[in-house]
């Protein structure tokens, strides 16, 4: 079955805009809106694999749109679009449950490579971002409270670029089986279950 996604964008020319680039390479828009004010009930009555989120939309923002979703359907990923690209908002959307985060100047290959990517469990991010991301981690090791290892620090900083257990191996040299363990270790440390909960609480408490 094609992949079901659902679009939160209040420019009109840009939602029709991206819902034909999307049906045009196969997936299935089964819904666009331009505010999300609905956002929880559309997740339940459409149940999408994935859904692009606009922040900056009339009533709720993307932001509160995000937590709606993922309260009322967990399994959906949400990534961001927009065109914000200041630290307060990325950070607010990724705890409040984001699991990636383009900027509307990305090319429409990279936006299709990042709806597979976060179905393989990534957490997609434009450049920019990434770098905002992980300059959150150019701290001392004595103020990793966690005690988290190098090693397992510089897994973690991989996930928070957005890369699948595979792709993290691939860049380490490492075998498959070795980052999934280390992966297992992180969240046992960071006292959580998945990663974007260890991306949510590496980036809200600064823990490396």
């Amino acid at each position: 079955m094609a992949i079901k996604i659902v679009l939160f964008e209040d420019n009109e020319r840009l939602r029709e805009s991206l819902a034909y680039l999307l049906k045009m390479n196969g997936y299935n828009v089964v819904g666009d809106y331009s505010q999300c004010s609905e956002a929880a009930n559309i997740a339940r009555v459409y149940e999408p694999d994935v859904v692009l989120m606009d922040i900056d939309m009339p009533g709720e923002n993307g932001i509160k749109g995000v937590r709606m979703i993922k309260e009322a359907r967990p399994k959906t990923s949400v990534v961001m679009y927009t065109v914000f690209e200041d630290d307060e908002k990325l950070f607010e959307c990724l705890c409040a449950g984001a699991n990636g985060y383009l900027l509307k100047k990305t090319p429409p290959a990279r936006l299709f490579d990042a709806i597979q990517e976060v179905l393989e469990g990534g957490a997609p991010m434009s450049p920019v971002i990434a770098r905002k991301v992980l300059n959150t981690f150019q701290v001392k090791e004595t103020s990793n409270k966690y005690n988290l290892s190098p090693r397992e620090i510089e897994v973690l900083q991989w996930l928070i670029k957005g890369y699948s257990i595979k792709i993290i191996a691939a860049e380490m040299n490492l075998a498959f089986d070795t980052v999934r363990s280390h992966l297992k270790n992180i969240y046992q440390k960071l006292h959580v279950n998945c990663g974007k909960e260890a991306i949510a609480k590496a980036l809200s408490e600064r823990i490396v």
